[in-house]
C-alpha cells in the first residue's frame, strides 16, 4: 500500500513533474484532453526540484508543459478546499497564455492552452460528473466556437469519483482510482483493471521517490494541510455556535415582545436537554440564572 499520498501538491509534482516521468504526465494529459489533443512528447517548462521549493521559488507547485505543436498545458492537483478556485484557474491559465508572447512576438503566435485541475473537493454545482470541460461557445448557437479555440478548461472533481474496480474502463478511471485510493493498493496485487504500464510504474514509484530531506517536507506539507484543514472545521463550528446563540436570542427577544412567555420556556428547556447547564443557558438567553431555573421547574 502507498504511504506517500500522491493527491498531496508536493508528491504529484515530484510524480508528475519529473523528467524521468514525463510518460507518466503525458498517459495522464491524454487520458483527460479529447481525441484532437492528445500528446506524443512534452517539454517540462518547470520541472521538480527540491532546491526551488525550499528557496521558495515554488509555492504554486503546477506542472507546466509544451508540446511538439506548441500546445500549453498546465496541471495542477489542489488537495486544499479554495472557494475561489473557479477563479484562480482562469488566472493561472490567462497567465500561461501571457507568458508565451515575448517582446516583439505576434498575437497569431498564440498557441491552444489547456488548464487542466485535478481537485480533491468539488467546485462545479449541480453536475454529478467528476470530470467537466470547458471551452468558449456561442451563446447565440450552444455549440463550440472554432473562432476562440486557444482557450480550454477541465475540472476534474475526485471526490464525484464513485466508481468500483469492476467499474474502471477508461484511462481517466484508473488515473482516478490511482489517486483516490492509492492507499489501498498493494504493489504485489494491483487490481487487474490497473494492469496499465504507466498506472503500475506510478504505483511502484510513488513510495520510493522521495529522500529522506523530501520526505521531511513532505511531512511537514501533510502537517500544514492538516492544520489548515482543522482551523476550517474550527472556523464552521464557531460560525455555528454563535449562529445558534444569535437566533436563540433574536428568539428571545421576539418572545419578551410579543409576551409569549411559554416560547422562552420552551427554548429554555430545549437548551437543557441538550445537555447545556443553568449557567450558560443564563449567559445565552441573556436572563437572570432564577428565571432559568423558573422555566425549567414548570
Amino acid at each position: 500500500m502507498c504511504i506517500i499520498n500522491p493527491r498531496v501538491d508536493f508528491a504529484f509534482k515530484k510524480l508528475f513533474g519529473s523528467e524521468e516521468n514525463k510518460d507518466l504526465l503525458i498517459s495522464l494529459i491524454n487520458a483527460i484532453v479529447t481525441e484532437v489533443d492528445q500528446v506524443v512528447d512534452l517539454e517540462l517548462r518547470n520541472p521538480y526540484n527540491v532546491a526551488d521549493y525550499l528557496a521558495d521559488k515554488m509555492s504554486i507547485l503546477d506542472i507546466k508543459a509544451c508540446d511538439a505543436k506548441g500546445r500549453w498545458f498546465n496541471v495542477e492537483m489542489q488537495i486544499g478546499q479554495d472557494l475561489d478556485f473557479d477563479k484562480r484557474a482562469m488566472y493561472y491559465w490567462s497567465k500561461l497564455v501571457t507568458d508565451q508572447l515575448s517582446e516583439g512576438m505576434m498575437f497569431r503566435e498564440l498557441k491552444k492552452t489547456i488548464s487542466i485541475n485535478i481537485l480533491d473537493f468539488n467546485v462545479v454545482p449541480n453536475r454529478e460528473e467528476f470530470h467537466n470541460r470547458y471551452r468558449i461557445m456561442n451563446v447565440a448557437t450552444g455549440q463550440d466556437d472554432q473562432l476562440h479555440d486557444v482557450f480550454e478548461l477541465h475540472y476534474v472533481e475526485l471526490r464525484k469519483f464513485k466508481k468500483s474496480y469492476d467499474e474502471v474502463v477508461t484511462a481517466l478511471d484508473r488515473w482516478s482510482t490511482f489517486l483516490t485510493r492509492a492507499h489501498e493498493i498493494k504493489r504485489e496485487h494491483i487490481p487487474q483493471q490497473l494492469q496499465q504500464d504507466q498506472i503500475i510504474k506510478a504505483i511502484s514509484s510513488v513510495d520510493r521517490m522521495f529522500d529522506e530531506d523530501e520526505r521531511s517536507i513532505y511531512g511537514v506539507r501533510m502537517q500544514a494541510l492538516a492544520d489548515v484543514a482543522s482551523k476550517i472545521a474550527s472556523a464552521k463550528e464557531e460560525g455555528m455556535q454563535k449562529g445558534m446563540h444569535k437566533g436563540m436570542q433574536k428568539g428571545m427577544r421576539k418572545g419578551r415582545e410579543e409576551g409569549r412567555d411559554s416560547a422562552v420556556a420552551s427554548m429554555v428547556q430545549k437548551a437543557f436537554q441538550s445537555g447545556l447547564n443553568h449557567e450558560v443557558i443564563a449567559e445565552m438567553f441573556d436572563l437572570p440564572l432564577d428565571q432559568v431555573k423558573a422555566y425549567l421547574s414548570s
